[in-house]
C-alpha cells in the first residue's frame, strides 16, 4: 500500500484539478505564512490575551473590529514614517496612476 500524501500536497493537487491557483509561495517557501503568523501573534498578544476572559463571541467580534480599525487607521509605523498604513497606501495611490500600479505601461 503506497504511503499517504501529506495534506498540503493533496490540497495543492486538488486546487490544480479544479483550476485554482494557490496564493502561497513556492514549495519550501514559508514567507507567506510568516507574515500571517506574525499578524495573528500580535492580535493574540495585544487583544485576545490582554483583555481575556471574554464574556461571549459577540464581545470578541466587536473588539476585533475595533482592533483592525486601530491596526490599519491609527497605528503609527516607524518604517513608513510614523504614519498609519492606510495613510501610506493613500499617499502611494496619489503618486501613481492606476496603470502604473497594475504594471501596465
Amino acid at each position: 500500500m503506497p504511503a499517504a500524501k501529506p495534506l498540503s500536497i493533496r490540497y495543492t493537487n486538488r486546487l490544480t484539478q479544479v483550476g485554482i491557483e494557490p496564493s502561497v509561495g513556492s514549495v519550501g517557501d514559508s514567507y507567506d505564512n510568516a507574515l500571517a503568523e506574525s499578524v495573528i501573534g500580535l492580535y493574540k498578544t495585544e487583544l485576545i490575551h490582554k483583555r481575556a476572559p471574554w464574556r461571549d463571541l459577540d464581545q470578541v467580534e466587536y473588539a476585533t473590529l475595533e482592533y483592525v480599525d486601530w491596526f490599519n487607521h491609527r497605528r503609527l509605523l516607524e518604517p513608513i514614517g510614523h504614519i498609519p498604513p492606510t495613510e501610506r497606501e493613500a499617499n502611494y495611490h496619489q503618486q501613481h496612476t492606476p496603470a502604473q500600479v497594475a504594471g501596465v505601461t
